[in-house]
């Protein structure tokens, strides 16, 4: 295996200025850096990481934990966080959570121990304050991202949920709906209860009723048979069946879809349907299903940013917060014609 020993014999330099190459030390000239980047090159030597941190107290890793890593939503976000990270000469360590607590307890727990430079995060729920928290114990910086948590302060890139929302059943009071029902997830996830708010405050707002029957939580946000609930739904009474329905995630909104076409439901002719988030990998005859897109690959791009900014003590000192738009994109789940 070569060394550094190796790499300063052939250059013709000691051992500490192949080690200040390595760690991109300012103190050595022009011309003897690329002497010894071009042996490092020439002899195919790979730095010893764990070797580097203990000099520069920096591993130079970033860890992303997200909830999903089967939802398009997050596979984008990781591909803007890793896209930042590379671009600012740091690496990227996926975690996934599956909305776990206990399972995201033991990421983090690794994460302290292996000594990642910061965490840019999306909770499981509420109770992942308790991991969280580990990481400032342990002074490891965290960005939160899609999802925050109250009383925990930090730099945080989130969704506008509530005029998402609120657009999402405007539309469809457009189209002349009044009885409009709401698949959501856990209400101990910030995002679910953002949403939901927002649109009980709609519907009021419209003088429109709020049935109690119209509005069903999921236990997940991933990817969830909704036919028990559609079932509850079409089986109400005619005057009190809902004309549609607001699912908050892409995976509900699909699965939505899927559970209205097993009991033969007309789409939208007899159920209109829209969700939160973009729905991927649609062909050309299936039904298009009306979205509110998040900029996905903006929550990962912009919270690496804001997260080695952190780490290089570059960034104010009091936390910021960005929230970002969707993109609305009207299709025919939705739009009844007549």
């Amino acid at each position: 295996m070569v060394t550094i020993y190796d790499i300063a014999k052939k250059a013709n330099v000691s051992a500490m200025t192949v080690s200040r190459v390595i760690n991109h030390s300012d103190k050595i000239s022009e011309q003897t850096r690329k002497k010894v980047e071009a042996v490092i090159k020439e002899l195919n030597f790979i730095p010893n990481s764990s070797a580097r941190s203990l000099v520069s107290k920096k591993t130079k890793i970033l860890s992303l934990m997200i909830t999903d890593i089967s939802n398009p939503f997050f596979t984008s976000v990781a591909r803007g966080a890793e896209d930042k990270a590379l671009q600012m000469g740091y690496q990227l360590l996926l975690c996934n959570s599956d909305e776990n607590i206990e399972k995201e307890s033991k990421y983090i727990d690794m994460l302290i121990s292996t000594g990642s430079d910061g965490v840019l995060i999306a909770p499981a729920s509420d109770s992942s304050k308790k991991n969280i928290r580990k990481l400032t114990k342990h002074n490891i910086p965290f960005v939160l991202i899609d999802r925050f948590i109250h009383d925990l302060r930090c730099d945080q890139v989130l969704s506008d949920n509530e005029t998402t929302t609120r657009k999402l059943i405007e539309h469809l009071i457009e189209q002349g709906h009044k009885r409009i029902a709401i698949i959501n997830g856990p209400l101990d996830v910030a995002t679910s209860r953002e949403r939901h708010q927002a649109y009980c405050d709609t519907l009021q707002l419209h003088g429109l009723p709020l049935n109690q029957n119209w509005i069903h939580q999921s236990p997940l946000f991933q990817d969830t048979d909704v036919s028990s609930t559609i079932k509850k739904l079409i089986q109400l009474p005619v005057s009190e069946r809902p004309t549609a329905i607001f699912a908050t995630s892409n995976f509900l909104g699909l699965n939505t879809v899927k559970a209205l076409k097993k009991f033969n439901i007309k789409i939208p002719e007899e159920m209109a349907v829209v969700c939160y988030d973009g729905v991927p990998n649609y062909t050309e005859n299936e039904l298009f299903l009306t979205a509110a897109e998040q900029p996905s690959y903006n929550f990962g791009y912009m919270g690496a940013q804001m997260l080695i900014e952190r780490i290089e003590k570059t960034s104010p000192e009091t936390p910021r917060k960005i929230v970002l738009p969707a993109e609305f994109h009207i299709r025919a789940s939705s739009l009844y014609k007549k």
